[in-house]
């Protein structure tokens, strides 16, 4: 059985409904629509979709990303799933994706978190395969104003040079499509919910490699909005910053024994498959 679950706040209908469809046209069981939002508006628009596979919860606050998440998560242990998928709303694809990701895990049993590769609307890659995060990762590509210095530290933290057409064990890999086991989910517990936005899929992305793989798998594709909202607004770059801080409180800002010791792991792997 494979659950999923998306996070709603006053998403776009119309995008609702594409990802919704993509979903009911796979071979995914069940889909909980976590609503987050100030008001039940989504509530009348679900009700279209199949009763017995879509389920709607509506929270009377904003409990943030994580911890929506965490709800359907719970759900899927209780129901025994071997597969939940985290998706974001502005994800659509083909019903065969999901399948090969399915087969892959179901043949590859120490796996316990898969990405596909993750496409723009007009299939160019999405660089979303990353290393675990240093300070400079997350701040200096944002605040230092010098274009060279930026694009040279996307390119080794974005993995650019593996070329995105193998499949490998990567640190990080994205919030938008997580792919994972169940069993593994109950090892390390969901979510962290001390991350309202952000952070969060970098987090439990890193917990789930400690004690199984993390899996980039290019044969299967997935289309992507990729709004990049922290860009274009300040309130929601205030939540990355937050985010970022808590992130390297809890796990290091500079003395991260783990995060260079998987790094180099993830590089001398690439190094080796060019």
């Amino acid at each position: 059985m494979i659950t999923s679950s998306i996070v709603l706040y006053k998403t776009a209908k119309d995008e609702l409904n594409t990802v919704v469809s993509s979903v009911l046209d796979s071979c995914i069981s069940f889909l909980y629509l976590i609503d987050n939002s100030p008001n039940r508006e989504l509530e009348s628009f679900v009700a279209k979709f199949d009763k017995k596979r879509v389920f709607y919860v509506f929270n009377d606050r904003n409990l943030g990303y994580g911890a929506g998440h965490n709800i359907a998560i719970r759900e899927a242990i209780r129901k025994n799933a071997c597969y939940h998928i985290v998706l974001n709303p502005d994800i659509k694809f083909k019903a065969d994706a999901v399948t090969k990701i399915c087969e892959y895990m179901n043949h590859n049993p120490d796996v316990g978190q898969v990405m596909p590769k993750i496409l723009y609307s007009d299939s160019n890659i999405q660089y979303l395969c990353k290393l675990l995060p240093s300070p400079m990762d997350l701040f200096g590509r944002r605040f230092i104003p010098i274009k060279k210095y930026k694009e040279k530290r996307a390119y080794k933290y974005e993995l650019h040079a593996m070329g995105y057409d193998k499949i490998m064990e990567i640190p990080v890999l994205s919030g938008c499509f997580m792919f994972m086991r169940v069993d593994v989910l109950k090892k390390v517990g969901g979510f962290d919910e001390r991350f309202f936005m952000y952070s969060e899929d970098v987090d439990l992305c890193r917990r789930i490699g400690e004690v199984s793989k993390t899996m980039f798998y290019p044969m299967a594709s997935v289309y992507h909005g990729y709004e990049k909202g922290s860009y274009k607004s300040w309130k929601l770059l205030k939540y990355h910053i937050c985010s970022a801080i808590q992130y390297f409180n809890k796990w290091g800002w500079v003395f991260d024994k783990k995060r260079i010791q998987r790094n180099k792991e993830c590089l001398d792997a690439l190094s080796q498959k060019k």
